[in-house]
């Protein structure tokens, strides 16, 4: 962000990424104004909320808020921008944020797990993936891909369930808990399982199959 609170270029991507994250975050990602969230930390925490959960929203708005990256290929693009906001739970049920709003009109938010990770609340909390770091890094990934694939399949429904993942790996640095990619000899394929499970709504299973993609294309970064 610059000094009179424009959009910024993001000069340096926030520590622990790939490398092929990080290009991605300096490259496509720009900065825009966000909340300073410890500046509401008195209020919140006047309403209930533990300090300990401000202070978590408070460490994502400084790693990640106002940071936009370009449309997710799934989830209606995601988060148009990364912010958090005020945490809503309980102490027996836990803490939840919001990750940022949508870029259009969806029947789930995104949203920080208690245990950090980031994912979808519809019907119930999903969690996509362990942490935000791992949603940037699925970003990446895809837009990688779409670059290098000589072929992109685009599986919805029950034939996803059917697909044959002997021979594949997961890809760790996306770090998936129900959305997962798998890596194999000559391509990479992205589940998407979110908005399944999050709105029981088994129809909107979803994979990409990226195929014909080289060492670099597999793994580039």
């Amino acid at each position: 962000m610059t000094a009179d609170g424009s959009v910024a270029s993001v000069r340096v991507a926030p520590a622990g990424l790939s490398r092929r994250a990080r290009r991605f975050v300096e490259v496509d990602g720009i900065r825009l104004p966000v909340q300073d969230v410890l500046s509401r930390r008195d209020v919140w925490i006047r309403h209930g909320i533990p300090a300990a959960e401000v202070d978590r929203a408070a460490a994502f708005q400084d790693r990640w808020g106002g940071l936009a990256l370009p449309p997710a290929p799934f989830y209606e693009g995601g988060p148009g921008v990364l912010e958090a906001d005020c945490p809503e739970g309980s102490t027996t049920e836990g803490w939840w944020f919001p990750a940022g709003t949508g870029r259009v009109s969806m029947a789930y938010g995104f949203l920080i797990g208690p245990e950090g990770a980031f994912g979808i609340d519809g019907y119930q909390w999903t969690p996509l993936h362990a942490s935000p770091d791992g949603w940037v890094e699925s970003l990446a990934l895809a837009a990688h891909a779409r670059r290098w694939a000589r072929t992109v399949t685009r599986i919805t429904g029950k034939a996803v369930e059917s697909l044959d993942l002997d021979g594949y790996e997961p890809v760790p640095e996306v770090q998936g808990l129900t959305d997962t990619w798998w890596r194999g000899k000559d391509s990479l394929i992205a589940l998407y399982r979110g908005e399944a499970l999050g709105l029981d709504a088994p129809q909107c299973l979803e994979a990409h199959i990226y195929g014909g993609l080289d060492e670099w294309g597999l793994k580039g970064g």
